[in-house]
């Protein structure tokens, strides 16, 4: 598929520089997020969860007690393409989002991070 272009070297290193936190290991593109605990686990991997099937691009998640890890990779070319960057962009703007301010407070303790 011409969207399935694999990042050389040079790309990959300048999405990562938009992609605080996530790191290029083993053909995988990967984070690990720190949760409160438990149950933040698991909303954060439903979360991700909804956002991968929104964007019919699935990663591979490992759940601890209080983290989540997501891996990304374009399974049908063995390698890191656009479809993963933009899904990780998409995840951080979503599960690392907190109220600044206005009506909401947002969680009193620790957020995901």
């Amino acid at each position: 598929m011409p969207d399935d272009h694999l990042f050389d070297e040079t790309e990959l290193q300048a999405e990562l520089a938009r992609l605080p936190g996530w790191e290029v290991r083993d053909g995988w593109l990967r984070r690990k997020y720190r949760t409160p605990g438990w149950p933040h686990t698991l909303l954060l991997a439903n979360t991700i969860g909804y956002l991968a099937e929104a964007a019919y691009h699935h990663p591979d998640l490992s759940l601890g007690y209080a983290e989540v890890t997501v891996k990304l990779q374009t399974h049908r070319v063995r390698g890191i393409t656009a479809h993963d960057t933009e899904l990780a962009a998409k995840i951080d703007e979503v599960v690392l989002w907190k109220p600044s301010g206005g009506a909401l407070e947002g969680f009193p303790k620790t957020w995901v991070h």
